[in-house]
């Protein structure tokens, strides 16, 4: 009687390892829709300098829509951490356990960079930037900035051990991974940001905008690696 309930418990139409390989394998389609609409919900954050006015305009401003997106943005958080157990499920089984494990380390290290980043966020729109210390509330704003673009380092790390243990796995093809070569040079280099001023600047726009929307489409194209990968065993 046991035997069969158990039996019946792991061949259900939900209750199944292939179900669930499945659905964790779509995983970054959920990261890019999460992005998006997080980025649209929280608008344009005040640059590096801005006058205390402005920083507490944005924040206590619009304190409903950035608590909104902050929370959006959390949930993305756990989404990339189920990508990244994904990638490393695939590595594993492709014989890649070392960039398994890079893509782990990485994806931990950028989510708690960019919990830092929601917690300082929230804390600002929640009560900080309407206390009236404008000076605490225009120092955490420069932070937020220093922040991101600490976070490329990571970032790039986890694009590096996805692209070069498909690659290594015969996943991807060498057009591919010549792409996401360059990707990563580019993802270093955003480690590098710190101009005062213009594109190069922590807040400018390849920090702001080029460097996350070539991190997105990443996610996006190894979304569908992803989903024509090989199983070899049911990781989930």
């Amino acid at each position: 009687m046991g035997t069969s309930t158990a039996a019946a418990r792991t061949t259900g139409k939900y209750n199944n390892r292939a179900f669930w390989e499945g659905i964790w394998r779509l995983n970054g389609n959920s990261i890019v829709l999460f992005a998006i609409i997080a980025w649209v919900l929280y608008g344009s954050q005040p640059q590096v300098g801005a006058p205390a006015d402005a920083v507490v305009s944005f924040f206590a401003g619009h304190r409903t829509r950035i608590l909104i997106a902050v929370v959006l943005s959390g949930l993305n958080v756990l989404n990339l951490m189920w990508f990244a157990a994904t990638l490393r499920t695939v590595l594993v089984d492709a014989g890649q356990d070392g960039w398994g494990a890079a893509a782990t380390a990485s994806s931990a290290a950028v989510g708690a960079l960019f919990l830092l980043l929601l917690a300082v966020s929230a804390g600002l729109a929640y009560s900080i930037a309407a206390s009236g210390n404008s000076t605490l509330a225009t120092g955490l704003n420069d932070l937020m900035w220093a922040v991101l673009v600490l976070s490329s380092f990571p970032r790039a790390m986890l694009v590096m051990s996805g692209s070069f243990g498909f690659w290594r796995a015969g996943l991807i093809s060498s057009r591919l991974f010549g792409a996401c070569v360059a990707l990563v040079v580019l993802g270093v280099l955003g480690g590098t940001t710190w101009v005062r001023g213009g594109f190069w600047a922590p807040d400018g726009v390849y920090s702001r905008v080029v460097w996350p929307v070539l991190g997105i489409v990443w996610v996006a194209v190894f979304n569908r690696v992803l989903t024509r990968a090989p199983a070899t065993r049911a990781a989930w």
